[in-house]
């Protein structure tokens, strides 16, 4: 039973923030708001490459999720620390953060030969952009 790689992820929000969070995400890092099933919940499928790579849903009171957890086990309330994309044209997009005022950190990977590029979004999650063998 093999894993065949990533689907997706999904951030659950407010809708108020799910909105600002769709924003950011289509603006600043890039993705597009694409088609989503008619589910009975309000939220966003985002896009890059053609593929559904971020859900953003609203949490409500009715869609809170009670998963059971294991006896015995330290469970943290939230152990997401960020999401990675593959992009390019570094210059091109730190220019785009900085117009859009994002802070970001600047480090290369020898080991992967790429730049990345950490930020948060304004829920507070973190973004990485990579970028193969290039520098900054």
């Amino acid at each position: 039973m093999p894993v065949l790689g990533l689907n997706h992820y999904n951030l659950r929000a407010p809708r108020a923030l799910m909105v600002i969070l769709k924003n950011f995400y289509c603006d600043v890092v890039g993705l597009e708001d694409g088609p989503r099933p008619a589910f009975s919940s309000v939220g966003y499928w985002l896009y890059a490459g053609g593929l559904p790579v971020l859900h953003l849903s609203e949490i409500t009171d009715a869609t809170s999720i009670e998963i059971p957890q294991p006896s015995g086990k330290v469970v943290a309330t939230n152990t997401f620390d960020h999401a990675a994309f593959t992009c390019a044209s570094l210059q091109a997009i730190q220019t785009h953060l900085t117009a859009h005022n994002v802070a970001y950190k600047i480090v290369f990977s020898p080991v992967t030969r790429q730049t990345q590029l950490f930020f948060k979004d304004p829920g507070g999650n973190g973004v990485e952009l990579n970028f193969d063998e290039e520098r900054a």
